[in-house]
């Protein structure tokens, strides 16, 4: 999971992948902060969450695993840990949009629902501060999103570490130029 890239990798990467790569992988570090700081302010208010605080939690949890499956997916490249990170990214973006919404909108009702033990105006304060930081989170998944998208259309168009996609632009150029031979003179090569 860490910041780089294996010197096979290094070298027949372009300089703008390899940036997208950092930028990618700094996007899901702070993802991770953000995630398990949200975690902390919804244990802040109750030590033993209610039923709705543990949801809360159980999807800071879920955004933390969807920002080490892209971090593994960005250092593997393999498609299975791709394809983890893109749908657990989509729904806790998702989810972490609709929770900002209802914190800002429903506070007192929130605040009620996870049976805090602290005042009720530090509550709302700390409730706030955990909705900012799933709207910020909300923003940071989809940034994160189409960074994913840029280093999976990278790592297709340059090939992979084994050079698979090359060999395979190279068998369809050749395949396309043996099917011309046989045209008549326009389009002979």
């Amino acid at each position: 999971m860490g910041i780089h890239l294996n010197t096979i990798h290094q070298t027949t990467i372009t300089q703008s992948h390899y940036y997208t790569h950092k930028i990618f992988l700094f996007f899901n570090y702070i993802l991770l902060g953000a995630a398990s700081s949200c975690i902390f302010l919804t244990l802040s208010l109750r030590l033993f969450p209610s039923v709705c605080g543990f949801f809360l939690i159980l999807l800071h949890a879920l955004t933390i695993a969807g920002a080490v499956s892209g971090c593994i997916a960005a250092c593997l490249g393999t498609n299975r840990w791709y394809a983890a990170h893109m749908v657990a990214t989509v729904l806790t973006a998702i989810f972490q949009g609709s929770v900002s919404v209802l914190i800002f909108t429903r506070t007192s009702d929130l605040l009620g629902n996870l049976k805090s033990y602290v005042r009720e105006e530090d509550g709302a304060v700390i409730l706030k501060l955990a909705g900012g930081l799933c709207a910020v989170m909300f923003c940071l998944e989809w940034v994160v999103m189409t960074l994913a998208f840029f280093l999976k259309y990278y790592a297709y168009v340059e090939g992979d570490v084994n050079g698979n996609s090359a060999a395979m632009k190279k068998t369809a150029k050749v395949q396309h130029d043996e099917d011309l031979k046989d045209w008549p003179w326009p389009f002979q090569v």
